[in-house]
């Protein structure tokens, strides 16, 4: 963080803090200027020298702020013939001091000693004082306010830096909550749509096949709304699952069912042909390798079946290949193939599942990627052995 300005960090000037400053101010000057009335008194000339330039000097203190240097040096040049000007000079110089600039703060120094010591010849006070007494006063006087303007500035920038820190820290927190929730409900999308949007396409398929065949009997009717009964209740049985498994905000740990792996792909592919698509699955991993680590297999199997879903939905009918490929020293390879389809389909969707599915192997360090190879479409992805 840059180090911020004076005028940054210089507090507003509140109807107190003008109270105590103007109180200090006349404490200064009933100190200077008490000893000089017994001699103004007798020589009312250098009373009313004192309190002109004293006059001007307390009008000229007031615009510190907006000119401190050249208020600070009128003030302490006006104290060198008055000692009502010794309150607007020290609290000039105060401020000054407040700003650390060394050369600014050693400059107003320089003059307030000069001053101080020259008053003491044109506005003389009673008794004898050592020329070397009173320079020693004065110039300890005169560093002690310049240390104790320096001493709130520094605690003004201190305050100023740890209050925007907390500021900024407090603001990217807020920015980490809020990019931690739009990751949430993408987890959650992703999750519902890959849940949910196969069981739904399967009873979209068995609802469409019963409103164009006619020639069903009683029976086969009643068959097939048990199926749709079926379907619709693995698809409630999935949803609340993941609804479970979002509630539990402390461990992350599944409340319900497990997440399916790969070793129930072999039971997602029955289902799929059991429900009448043509599918034609290859496991060719190397057997010899070790188990597929849960989080590598449950993107796969989600691959698989958004790759059934989108099948049925739009090449009903076709025969779609899987071939799962690869070791544990090489990743995993995972290619569908299908026909495209004729028409639009009838089940609708929101086009995310090949999204989500490209952020789930992205997130595991892998890829995946679609494309048309001239009437065919491939779903084609890599995913590194590794959890």
């Amino acid at each position: 963080m840059d180090r911020p300005t004076p005028e940054e960090y210089a507090p507003p000037l509140t109807p107190w803090r003008h109270t105590w400053r103007v109180v200090g101010m006349l404490a200064v000057i009933a100190v200077a200027w008490g000893p000089m009335l017994a001699n103004q008194a007798h020589h009312p000339g250098l009373l009313w020298l004192d309190l002109g330039c004293g006059a001007v000097a307390m009008v000229a203190v007031f615009f510190r702020r907006r000119w401190p240097v050249p208020v600070a040096l009128l003030t302490g040049a006006l104290s060198a013939v008055s000692g009502v000007a010794a309150g607007p000079a020290v609290l000039a110089a105060v401020s000054v001091a407040t700003r650390r600039r060394l050369w600014q703060v050693a400059l107003v120094g320089l003059v307030n000693v000069v001053a101080g010591q020259t008053v003491l010849q044109i506005q003389p006070v009673p008794g004898d004082h050592s020329y070397w007494l009173d320079l020693t006063v004065n110039a300890v006087f005169t560093a002690g306010v310049l240390g104790w303007g320096m001493y709130i500035g520094s605690r003004r920038e201190l305050m100023y830096t740890l209050r925007h820190r907390a500021e900024r820290a407090e603001a990217e927190q807020e920015l980490r909550v809020a990019q931690a929730r739009g990751t949430e409900r993408a987890r959650i999308a992703r999750e519902m749509h890959d849940v949910l949007a196969h069981r739904i396409s399967q009873i979209s398929m068995h609802a469409g096949a019963l409103g164009f065949r006619e020639d069903l009997t009683a029976d086969e009717m009643r068959a097939s709304a048990a199926v749709i009964q079926e379907k619709a209740h693995e698809a409630l049985t999935d949803l609340r699952g993941v609804l479970v498994v979002l509630r539990d905000t402390e461990t992350g740990e599944l409340l319900d069912t497990p997440q399916p792996t790969y070793a129930d792909l072999p039971v997602l592919v029955a289902e799929a042909r059991e429900s009448g698509l043509h599918l034609d699955f290859q496991d060719l991993l190397a057997p010899e390798d070790e188990p597929v680590p849960d989080v590598v297999g449950r993107t796969l199997y989600r691959i698989v079946q958004e790759g059934i879903t989108n099948a049925r939905k739009h090449a009903p009918g076709a025969l779609l290949t899987i071939r799962v490929s690869g070791s544990s020293h090489d990743g995993i390879d995972i290619l569908l193939r299908n026909p495209l389809g004729f028409g639009a389909t009838r089940t609708p969707g929101a086009g995310l599942g090949l999204v989500g599915l490209s952020e789930r192997a992205q997130l595991r360090g892998g890829l995946l990627e679609h494309r048309r190879d001239g009437s065919t479409f491939v779903l084609h992805g890599w995913i590194p052995w590794a959890a």
